[in-house]
C-alpha cells in the first residue's frame, strides 16, 4: 500500500537541499582557494616591490660614488657629494611620481562613529574573515580622496624609525670615533659655547621670530589650522642642528686652517646632540591648566631639568659603555682573534645608541661620547688589525649612511604625501635662521675672544657664519614626527632649507675661503704664527718644542684639570698604557695596584719616551723669556738655556709623555690628493 503524500513530499526538498550545501560548499572551497592564490600573488608583489625600492637606492649610492670619483678625476668642488645624492633622489622621486602608474585602487573610508578614539591596532571582520590593518597617521578630511595609490612610492618611503636606529648611529660614532684629539681640546671652551649656549640662542630667536611670522600668516589668511609658540621652539631647535659636511670635507681637501676647522666640526658634533636634547625638552613642556600652550614658569623649570637629566644621563650611558668595552679588550685575549674582538667592538658601540633609546635617554648624545670614549680608551687595547678594521668599518658606514640620507631627502621632495608649502613661512624661516646665525657667532666671538690668546678674527667668524648648514639630523628630526599640520609645514620647509644650504652654501665655500684670504695648504700639524708679544714660552729648541709649548698654553684649562687624573688613573686601568698604579696609587692600595696595571704598562714606559707630539707641560717646566731674560715658573731667572738631561736630551715627566702619544696619535696621517688650490695667504688667526 503506498505510503500518504504527505509524508512522502518533503524527500525532495531534502534532495535539492543536499544539492544546494554540496554547490555551496564547492563555491566556498573556490573562493577560499581563489583568495588564497591572490593573497600569495599580492605577497610576491608586495617582496618584488621591495626588492627594487632598495635596488633603487643602491643604484643611487653607486651612481653617487662614480661621479664622485669623476668630479675628484677633474678636481671639481663646485658641488659637493651630498649635493649630488640629492640631485639624483629629485630626478629618481619625479620619475617615481610621474612614470609609474598606480597600482591600487582599493582604499575605501569606512566609518567608525562609535569610538571616541585612536587604535594602534584595528581587526576588521569582512565576511567573517578577520584581517589586521596598523595604524600610519591622521589624514586631513580635505585629502581623503588623494591617499596615495601608487604602492612603489609607498614602498620607498621608509619608516622614520628607520633613520634614527639605522643611519644615524654610525655617522654619529664615526664623527666622535674620527675625533681629531689635539685641535679640538686646545678649542674645548670655545667649541661648547658654541654649541651648547649658542645652539640654545639659536633656538630661541628662531623660534620668536617664527612665532611672528604665523601671526602674520593667521593676519593674512594663510593659516588654515593650529600653529602653537611651542611648535615655533621645536622647528627652532630642529633648524639650530648645523651639519657644515660640505664645508668640512673642501677644508679637509684643501688643508684649511686646523683651528677654524677644530671650531667648525667640534660644534657640529656637540650641536647635533644639543639640539635633539632640546627639541625633547621642548616636547616635554606641558603646562598645566585649560592653556596646555601658554607660558607657565613650573613647566618651563621642568623642560629644564628634562633636558639636563637627558643629556648627563646619555653622556654617562656612551661614556660607561666604552670604558665596559675597554674593560673587555683589556681583560681579555680577543687581540688574539682580531674578527671576534672587531664583532665586538662594533656591537657594543652601536647597541649604546638603542640601550639609550630604550632608558628614554637620547641615543646620539650617548653614540658620540661613546665614539669619543672608544677612541681614547679601547682603540689603544686593539689589535693592529682591528684598529686599522674598525676605523674603516665606520668610515665606510658613515659615508654610506650620509650619502643615503641626502638620496632620500631627494625622493622626499616628491614621494611624501604630507607636504605643505607656505611661502610666507619659508621666507620667514629663511630671515630667522640668518639672524639666528649672526646672533649665534659673533656676540659669542667677541665673549670668547677676551679670554683666548689666539683671537677668533672677523674672518674665521664671517666662514663659520656663512657655514652654518643643514643636514641629516635636522631632516631626521623634521621627518620622525609629521602628523600635524604645524609637523607637516616644518618637514617642507626643513628639506628646502637643506637643498638651500647644501646647493648654494656648500658651492660658494671655495671662492669665500679665496674672499675672506683664510689660510689653505696648511699641515694639520702647523700652529698659526706667534703674536707679536714680547714674551715668548720656551721649552728645548726647534720648531717642535714651540709647536708642543703652544699646545699647553692653549689647551682648554678644564681639560688640564682632567687630564691628570685621567692620566695617572683611568689610562692604567683601562688601557695598557700610562704610569703603572703602583707608582700612582697610595702604598695601601699595592693589591689592587698589582691586579689592575697591565705587564705591558712596565713595557711600554721605554717605548712612549721615544714619542713625539703634542702635549701639555707642568708649571714648573715652563720657561718664560723677556728679552735677554729667562724667567722659569719658580721665579729664578738667568740666561736663555733649554732644560736638558745629562745625556743631552730634554727631559719630561711622565704625564707629558702620555699626553704627546694621546693628542698626537690621531693627527699623523696627512693625505694630500689633486692640486691645491692658491690663495693669498695672511695670517689672521
Amino acid at each position: 500500500m503506498a505510503l500518504p503524500l504527505r509524508r512522502r513530499l518533503p524527500v525532495l526538498p531534502l534532495l535539492l537541499l543536499a544539492a544546494g550545501g554540496l554547490r555551496a560548499a564547492e563555491r566556498s572551497s573556490s573562493s577560499s582557494a581563489m583568495e588564497e592564490l591572490a593573497t600569495e600573488k599580492e605577497a610576491e608583489e608586495s617582496h618584488r616591490q621591495d626588492s627594487v625600492s632598495l635596488l633603487t637606492f643602491i643604484l643611487l649610492l653607486t651612481l653617487t660614488i662614480l661621479t664622485i670619483w669623476l668630479f675628484k678625476h677633474r678636481r671639481v668642488r663646485f658641488l659637493h657629494e651630498t649635493g649630488l645624492a640629492m640631485i639624483y633622489g629629485l630626478i629618481v622621486g619625479v620619475i617615481l611620481r610621474y612614470g609609474t602608474p598606480s597600482t591600487s585602487g582599493r582604499d575605501k573610508p569606512i566609518s567608525c562613529s562609535q569610538e571616541d578614539r585612536l587604535f594602534t591596532t584595528l581587526l576588521v571582520n569582512v565576511s567573517g574573515k578577520f584581517f589586521e590593518y596598523t595604524l600610519k597617521g591622521e589624514i586631513s578630511p580635505g585629502k581623503i580622496h588623494n591617499v596615495e595609490q601608487n604602492d612603489m612610492l609607498r614602498k620607498v618611503t621608509f619608516d622614520p624609525e628607520v633613520f634614527f636606529n639605522i643611519l644615524l648611529p654610525p655617522i654619529i660614532f664615526h664623527a666622535g670615533y674620527s675625533l681629531k684629539k689635539r685641535h679640538f681640546f686646545r678649542n674645548l671652551g670655545s667649541i661648547l659655547a658654541y654649541a651648547f649656549l649658542g645652539t640654545a640662542v639659536s633656538c630661541f630667536i628662531i623660534g620668536n621670530l617664527m612665532y611672528g611670522v604665523v601671526k602674520l600668516m593667521k593676519l593674512v589668511g594663510q593659516l588654515s589650522d593650529k600653529f602653537y609658540y611651542t611648535d615655533c621652539l621645536l622647528f627652532g631647535a630642529i633648524i639650530s642642528a648645523t651639519d657644515p659636511v660640505t664645508v668640512l670635507a673642501i677644508f679637509n681637501e684643501l688643508h684649511a686652517d686646523v683651528d677654524l676647522y677644530a671650531l667648525l666640526f667640534g660644534e657640529s658634533v656637540l650641536n647635533d646632540a644639543v639640539a635633539i636634547v632640546l627639541s625633547s625638552s621642548i616636547v616635554a613642556y606641558q603646562p598645566t591648566g585649560e592653556n596646555t600652550h601658554a607660558f607657565d614658569a613650573a613647566a618651563f623649570f621642568k623642560s629644564v631639568g628634562v633636558f639636563l637629566g637627558i643629556f648627563s644621563g646619555s653622556f654617562m650611558m656612551g661614556a660607561v659603555t666604552g670604558v665596559v668595552t675597554a674593560l673587555i679588550s683589556k681583560f681579555t685575549k680577543l687581540h688574539c682573534f682580531p674578527l671576534l674582538e672587531t664583532a665586538l667592538f662594533f656591537l657594543m658601540s652601536w647597541s649604546t645608541f638603542l640601550l639609550a633609546e630604550a632608558c628614554g635617554f637620547t641615543g646620539v648624545v650617548a653614540v658620540l661620547f661613546c665614539g669619543i670614549t672608544q677612541a681614547h680608551y679601547t682603540y689603544n687595547n686593539l689589535s693592529v688589525e682591528s684598529r686599522s678594521r674598525t676605523k674603516q668599518l665606520f668610515e665606510v658606514l658613515h659615508f654610506l649612511a650620509e650619502n643615503f640620507i641626502f638620496s632620500y631627502m631627494g625622493l622626499a621632495l616628491f614621494t611624501f604625501q604630507k607636504h605643505i608649502f607656505s611661502p610666507v613661512f619659508i621666507i620667514g624661516a629663511f630671515i630667522a635662521i640668518f639672524l639666528g646665525r649672526a646672533a649665534h657667532i659673533y656676540p659669542l666671538s667677541f665673549l670668547l675672544n677676551l679670554g683666548r690668546r689666539h683671537k677668533i678674527s672677523w674672518n674665521f667668524q664671517h666662514m663659520m657664519m656663512f657655514s652654518g648648514l643643514r643636514g641629516a639630523m635636522a631632516f631626521a628630526l623634521a621627518i620622525r614626527d609629521t602628523a600635524t599640520y604645524s609637523h607637516q609645514m616644518m618637514f617642507s620647509t626643513t628639506l628646502l632649507i637643506v637643498f638651500f644650504t647644501v646647493w648654494i652654501v656648500g658651492g660658494g665655500t671655495t671662492p669665500m675661503l679665496s674672499w675672506l684670504n683664510i689660510r689653505v695648504g696648511v699641515d694639520p700639524d702647523q700652529d698659526p704664527p706667534p703674536t707679536n708679544d714680547s714674551f715668548q714660552v720656551l721649552q728645548g729648541d726647534g720648531p717642535d718644542s714651540e709647536r708642543r709649548n703652544r699646545t699647553q698654553q692653549e689647551s682648554a684649562w678644564l681639560f688640564r684639570l682632567w687630564y691628570s687624573f685621567d692620566h695617572n688613573y683611568l689610562k692604567p686601568i683601562l688601557t695598557h698604557s700610562g704610569p703603572p698604579l703602583t707608582t700612582t696609587l697610595p702604598s695601601w692600595c699595592g693589591l689592587i695596584a698589582r691586579c689592575l696595571t697591565s705587564p705591558q704598562v712596565y713595557d711600554n714606559q721605554e717605548q712612549l719616551r721615544e714619542e713625539d707630539s703634542d702635549f701639555i707641560l707642568n708649571d714648573g717646566d715652563l720657561t718664560v723669556t723677556y728679552g735677554d731674560t729667562t724667567i722659569t715658573a719658580n721665579g729664578s731667572s738667568g740666561p736663555h738655556t733649554a732644560t736638558t738631561s745629562l745625556d743631552g736630551r730634554r727631559t719630561k715627566s711622565s704625564s707629558e709623555e702620555a699626553l704627546e702619544r694621546d693628542l698626537g696619535a690621531a693627527d699623523h696621517e696627512v693625505t694630500s690628493r689633486g692640486t691645491r688650490l692658491v690663495f693669498p695667504l695672511e695670517d689672521n688667526a
